[in-house]
């Protein structure tokens, strides 16, 4: 199976502008392909990876991905898929922004030895006069063809400022701009692009009176069945972070773990791109559903974190509820195999907590909040009425309950919300 028709095996291609040329050119040539990503954060989370993943893919069959991270286009924000405009963001945040993505994306794509490139479109976009830029390049985008795409046409009736209007403008800029520096071929990103995406194509073409073909596909949104909402979400709704600073490595390896059985499959086909597409088939259809969550989980976290901390997360795990393959029964290349529960150690995530916070008492719903499980005291009370907390496996019953120094036994306590919330709380 060539990487084209294992792409689209794998649930990868939503949307293609020529799907026999595209598949021509990834099984003949070595084509430069980008990809880009806005810097309106410091981090990436869950919903981001799917082009990430594809990326991986096409740079392991041998074609040389151009991360692109916008420094210029963060400034704007892309309209796409909002009903409201993003809130701006100073030069200085969307710089900082830029370094912190690139070293996530450093994870999973091979950036150095000129197997990629990193580009940052500020570059260009700040060299440019508005005068030169209206005029060569507005001068062949048509404002109704902009009108007529989806991120555009949904926001008239609520307002779209002409800044976020031309975003499309700059978007397809920066495939020309790629095209003519590096010879970048074909533009990936999520469904939502499409108009934008396509922009791209046409300013190539025009610029070039026809003689140049650039083309781009989409990938496709996925979507949770058991919420309805974008992939990517916690069970509490916040998102889930690759930055180990927001979301631990092993609340990582727990929210793959926990996903719904309804999307299982569709996970293993997109995220274990690790392992032979037939294998996690397999794994996905055979009965031990909760193993097969255990794989995905495992080879998800190690893309994001690392195979020591994939390791941590699953052993830790593992010990505390359980081990879904106590005796590897379930065939898997993955590295995962080589565990097993003798190597479970106390890997639990772990909160630190100053002596000086206990020199009285601190409640146990205050506990909570320092400990990362609530966000608030109150969502914490609520937990404690609903008999989900328990400190060192003994239930907590009262709202107005605390702990002190002397609760710490041999300096920590195992602080526990529901089945699956749990921290190594540490007095220092």
């Amino acid at each position: 199976m060539n990487i084209y028709q294992e792409l689209k095996a794998r649930g990868f291609i939503y949307q293609e502008t020529d799907s026999a040329l595209i598949e021509k050119k990834l099984t003949t040539e070595k084509v430069v392909f980008y990809c880009g990503f806005d810097p309106t954060g410091d981090s990436l989370h869950v919903g981001h990876l799917l082009p990430v993943m594809a990326m991986r893919m096409l740079q392991k069959a041998g074609h040389v991905p151009t991360v692109l991270v916008g420094g210029a286009t963060g400034a704007i924000g892309d309209p796409s898929g909002r009903s409201t405009a993003r809130n701006m963001l100073t030069l200085e945040t969307v710089a900082h922004n830029v370094e912190c993505l690139k070293a996530q994306l450093a994870r999973f794509i091979t950036l150095e030895n000129g197997e990629a490139n990193f580009v940052n479109n500020y570059d260009w976009f700040g060299e440019i006069k508005l005068l030169d830029f209206l005029r060569d390049v507005g001068s062949r985008f048509s404002v109704n063809r902009m009108l007529a795409q989806k991120s555009v046409e949904s926001r008239l009736e609520n307002g779209l400022s002409f800044l976020e209007f031309s975003y499309s403008l700059l978007q397809g800029y920066d495939f020309y701009h790629l095209n003519k520096v590096y010879n970048c071929t074909l533009e990936i990103g999520g469904q939502d692009q499409w108009g934008n995406m396509v922009a791209g194509t046409e300013l190539i073409r025009r610029m070039y009176d026809e003689e140049r073909q650039a083309d781009c596909l989409t990938i496709p949104l996925l979507m949770n069945p058991a919420t309805g909402q974008k992939f990517g979400k916690s069970v509490g709704g916040s998102s889930v972070w690759l930055d180990a600073n927001r979301t631990s490595a092993f609340d990582y390896y727990q929210f793959w773990r926990n996903c719904d059985d309804a999307i299982l499959k569709e996970l293993m086909l997109k995220f274990a791109i690790e392992l032979p597409l037939d294998e996690c088939i397999a794994i996905a259809e055979q009965p031990n559903i909760n193993r097969a969550k255990e794989i995905l989980a495992y080879e998800a976290t190690k893309l994001a974190h690392g195979e020591k901390a994939a390791e941590n997360a699953f052993l830790a795990a593992g010990s505390k509820f359980g081990f879904a393959d106590p005796e590897n029964k379930v065939f898997t290349t993955s590295s995962i195999a080589r565990l097993s529960a003798a190597d479970a150690a106390d890997t639990l995530p772990e909160t630190l907590i100053p002596a000086e916070e206990l020199a009285g008492n601190m409640t146990i719903p205050r506990l909570l909040v320092v400990a990362g499980i609530c966000k608030s005291t109150s969502d914490a009370r609520r937990l404690i009425q609903g008999g989900a907390v328990s400190i060192d496996d003994v239930k907590v019953t009262d709202v107005n309950a605390s702990v002190c120094a002397d609760s710490f036994v041999n300096g920590y306590l195992t602080l526990r919300a529901g089945k699956k919330n749990f921290r190594k709380v540490v007095l220092k």
